[in-house]
Parts: C-alpha cells; structure tokens; sequence
C-alpha cells in the first residue's frame, strides 16, 4: 500500500483498502516477527540539520514581518492578513531583523514597486528568513524565475494566510492562486468580516470589488485581480457598522475602479453610498476611492448629491492618463477628453469647492510632442491639487510593451516639464485666513504634527496635542504650502469626538468575536483538511492543516470524518472476529 504522505486522500475509504490487513491477519503475522539487534549510534545525541524538524516546530508562536506595497487595496489585504496571523498567536513586528517570516505583499503597477518587491525578497534569503508572497506581482506571473521555490498567497485567498505560513515555517513551498467562487460565480474575495490589524485605527480601509471592466493596455493590475467583482451591499454595510462599533471614524471605500461598483450583481455606486450614509455616525466621514469616467458619466447627478453630503467628502480621484484621444484610444480607456471634461465641469458646478485628483502617463507609446501639449493645457486649465505623474513603464505580458516605445530621455523630460507645470501654482493661498472644520486623524511624516481633513479631503496639518486625535475640530488657516495648510484650533470652537466608541489600540486585532477568542483554546475546531491546491509532498501532516473560525464548516468536516473512521473500523473489526469464528 503507498503510504498516506505521497498522496492526498480523496476519500475517507482510502484510509483502509482491500489491500490492508483485516485483525486476524495481524494476529498471524506477529508470529513471524523476530526481534534484531541494531548497533548503537555514537553520534545519536548530535544534530546533523541546523534547522529542528518540522515535526518539532510549534506553528502560531513565531514572529512575522509584513511588508506592503502599491494601492490602498492592497493595504486592506495586509491589515486582514495581519489580523487573522496575530488572532492565531504569531506575533506581528515591525521590527524585520527579528522576524522569523516575511510576508511581502507586492504591487505590480510600475517597475519601480516590483524592483524594491525583488530586493526584499533576495534580502529575506540572504537573512535566511523564511519568506511568504502576496499581492498582485506573483498573482499575475507566479511563474517568474525569482519566486520560484517560494509560498505564494493569492489576492483572493488571503483568509488562508494562516494556512500558508504555517506549512512555510515547517519548510514547505505552498502556493494558492485560485479564485474564490459561488455556483460557479467569482466573488470578490475574501469574508469582509475577517480579523484585522488596521495600520490606523481611525480609518477603515473598505474594499467594495476586486478587478474591473477595463483592458487597458498599460495595465498589469488587471492580470491579478481580473475581471469585475463586487461584493453584496449588506456586506458592505454590514462592515461599516462593524468598523464604527470599534472606535474607526473614518472610511475609505476603495478598488480597481468604484465606478463599476454593481455592474455584475445589478446594482450601482450611488445605491451603495446612500445605504452607508444612513449608517456613519455624526462627525464620521466616508472618502470615495478612484473611478474611471465612463462608469460615472452615467451617474452624475447622484454622484453630486452624495458629494454633497455632511458626512462624505467633497473628493474623487479620476484619472485621465493623458489630454490627447489618440493616446487614450491606444491605452483602450474607453473614453474621450470631452468625458472627463464633462464629469470635472459637472461636478465642479454642482459640488462647489469639490477636489477633483487626477493621474497622468507621461511617454506613452506613440504619444507625440503635440499629445504632451495637450496634456499640459489640460493640466493648465484645471490646475488640479492633486496630481499624480507617471512616466511611462512597459510592464511585461501587457500589449503596450510590445508597441514602438518613446526615447527614455524623452520621457523623463516629459515628466519633468509636467511636474514643473504642477509645482508652477499653489492650490490653497487664497484660504489662509479661513474657518474650516477638520477631523484630525493621523500624524505627519515628520512627527511634528496631526493630519486632519476639511470637507473637501485638503490636508491641513494642526499641532500635534493628543485631545485632538479622533476630533472633529474647527481651526483657521494660518499658512498653505504646495500639499497642505496649517490650522491652528480656535478657542471658542466645539470640539466633537468622531468615534461612537473608544478606538482600539495601535496593533489591536479588529473583528476578534468570542467565537475567535476561544478558537487557540479549542484545538478540535481548528483542524480541517488542507485543499488539494496545497502540493505539499512529504509527510501526512503536510495536507493537515488549522482552519481557522472564519473559514468555513471546519469543525463539522472533522465530526463527520471521525465518525466515518470510527464506523469502517468498526466493521472490519467485526468482519474479521466473525471470520475467526
């Protein structure tokens, strides 16, 4: 019979076959056994391996560097893998040289991001760390040479975080790269009720869907989290309320384009917004993530509405790419300078003081001189407050690598003239000297002060006193700079506290209901059996692994797999005594 390790078992009646023998065989056979003598090993007591066994290694107690890259998207992810490893007992530091593990959670949208993805893991090897992979760079291409041998964790497959890692430490290569599905349909992705570690307490990183509708041929994002998929509105309701229950007052709704919210699950944005304004609390504010024109054409007049709300900010990030329709044709973007023109104009007229953010590809593949000069007017028309510039990257697999390329030296002065054009105005000089209300709600790079928010998500940086954090405040502008005013709190203002409740602590795990705090003293509900997608290939163990509360039917799987033993057994314990007599 091959043993159970070279193999993962189909079936229960795999465990006991024809082949194997029946007890009254066994008692036969023991008659034959003779006892040897086997010589002594001098060197029994000395450890050939550096490394334990992995039968020796406690999974759940080591400690686990996370490091994330790219999109707010992405930092979701991170905060719940984060969460469901630190709610099994690893401990989460941010201190890389002590870690046992790192878990590199990539970005795949520019060279840059995938190059310093590259570095860290060569320098997870070079430490002889152990190294898990996640994010968009080993989803879209797990085959590339540098990952090869590694663990690797889908986007849609971080509720297994726990899984991965734990074979890792043991020494074991796993990589789950599925899409998680319903009757046949893609999901969005993981449970939104997951455990997290919000790298802010204060602010709720919600991710409405995964993937888009697009084909652009720049984009490498859409070969790892693919076609539209969103998840149902009572989810994500559900999720907010759940975040505000935990002190959060600030949300972020993010994706690959909200814009598309709905669109394979029969429903829109704007039906989606008006159903979690009913649910913030006052003084709490939700921030609307990025949307490509043409989903939002559609929706305008709502779309004002809601930005008009007290407890939405005034914002959206819409990214035209490039001022020039031949350019936006080859990029496939699916819309025209007039659209945007017509979104921004719109919204501006209907959302008075509305901060419209917008991004820019500077030396796209067949962009000419006069493309560019489009740009810059259109740049020079709007004067938008937040930019962001882009030189142009081939991402490989993409259908813009393999068109005839702009001279690098001619994109790089591209992207200096636009960012000269960019840095040539200040967006906020004529608010000094105003009242605004601001929710304060981070702290600034340099430690110097707290970063709140206006109504129109403008930064305005106000002094650095803990009363502050978590406070709707009014303060008057006294200084603007390129990125950022500064505010000083008036002395006759209220200052009102944002979160219903007291904010959980820096590092504290979100989401832990009592079912997940007794899970670690409840070993029986934790064990399941891995998927076949984990081909680990040594011992028996290696297809065992914890399955953790939040992923489902574990603790029904093992009773009715023990149960089933227990009856084969029982029967051919029975067959063999009835044979003997």
């Amino acid at each position: 019979m091959p043993a159970a390790c070279e193999s993962v078992l189909e079936d229960i009646e795999d465990i006991v076959s024809a082949e194997d023998l029946k007890p009254h065989d066994r008692q036969f056979v023991r008659k034959n056994v003779f006892p040897k003598v086997r010589k002594r090993n001098s060197q029994k007591n000395v450890q050939t391996d550096d490394e334990p066994p992995s039968d020796s290694i406690i999974p759940g107690v080591q400690k686990i560097w996370i490091r994330t890259w790219g999109c707010s998207h992405n930092n979701s992810d991170g905060e719940y893998m984060a969460g469901q490893l630190a709610a099994y007992g690893y401990k989460i530091t941010d201190n890389s040289a002590e870690a046992d593990l790192w878990l590199l959670n990539s970005c795949t949208v520019k060279n840059p991001a995938e190059d310093h993805f590259r570095n860290a893991i060569k320098k997870a090897q070079e430490g002889k760390k152990k190294v898990v992979l996640a994010g968009c760079v080993p989803q879209a291409q797990p085959r590339q040479e540098y990952l090869k041998g590694l663990s690797i964790i889908g986007v849609q497959q971080i509720d297994r975080v726990v899984e991965v890692v734990e074979e890792t430490i043991k020494g074991h290569s796993v990589r789950l790269l599925g899409q998680k599905k319903d009757n046949g349909k893609r999901l969005g992705g993981a449970r939104l009720d997951l455990p997290k570690i919000r790298k802010n307490p204060l602010i709720e990183i919600i991710s409405i869907n995964t993937g888009c509708l697009n084909a652009c041929t720049y984009c490498k994002t859409k070969h790892a989290r693919g076609d539209l998929a969103s998840y149902p509105i009572e989810e994500l309701v559900d999720r907010a309320k759940q975040s505000f229950q935990e002190g959060v007052c600030e949300i972020w709704l993010t994706s690959e384009d909200t814009g598309a919210y709905g669109r394979d699950i029969g429903t829109d944005l704007p039906t989606l917004l008006w159903k979690l304004v009913e649910v913030i609390p006052e003084g709490a504010m939700l921030r609307l993530g990025m949307t490509n024109p043409p989903y939002i054409l559609e929706h305008l007049e709502e779309m004002a509405k809601i930005l008009n709300h007290p407890r939405v900010y005034a914002f959206l990030h819409i990214p035209v790419q490039s001022a020039s329709d031949s350019v936006l044709m080859d990029m496939k973007r699916e819309y025209c300078v007039a659209d945007f023109k017509q979104v921004v104009d719109f919204l501006k007229e209907k959302v008075p003081g509305i901060t419209i953010a917008t991004d820019i590809i500077c030396g796209f593949p067949g962009e000419t001189d006069e493309d560019f000069q489009e740009t810059m007017k259109l740049v020079e028309l709007y004067r938008f407050p937040s930019l962001f510039i882009n030189q142009f990257y081939p991402r490989p697999g993409t259908p813009a690598a393999k068109m005839p390329q702009v001279p690098a030296a001619v994109k790089k002065q591209r992207t200096k003239d636009l960012s000269q054009l960019f840095h040539s105005y200040n967006p906020y000089d004529h608010k000094v000297g105003e009242r605004q209300r601001v929710l304060v709600t981070e702290e600034s790079f340099d430690s110097n002060y707290y970063v709140a928010h206006n109504p129109f998500y403008e930064q305005v940086l106000v002094p650095k006193e803990p009363l502050l954090m978590g406070k709707m405040v009014e303060v008057s502008i006294y200084e603007a700079g390129k990125h950022f005013m500064k505010g000083q709190p008036v002395s006759d203002a209220r200052v009102h506290t944002a979160s219903i409740t007291r904010p959980l602590a820096k590092g504290e795990v979100s989401g832990l209901t009592e079912e997940f705090r007794r899970a670690p003293q409840n070993g029986t509900n934790w064990k399941a059996q891995h998927s076949a997608e984990i081909p680990v290939k040594t011992r028996l163990s290696s297809w065992m692994a914890l399955q953790l509360p939040w992923q489902q039917g574990g603790g029904l799987k093992i009773l009715s797999v023990s149960l089933a033993l227990l009856a084969v057994l029982v029967m051919f314990y029975y067959g063999g005594m009835k044979t003997e007599l």
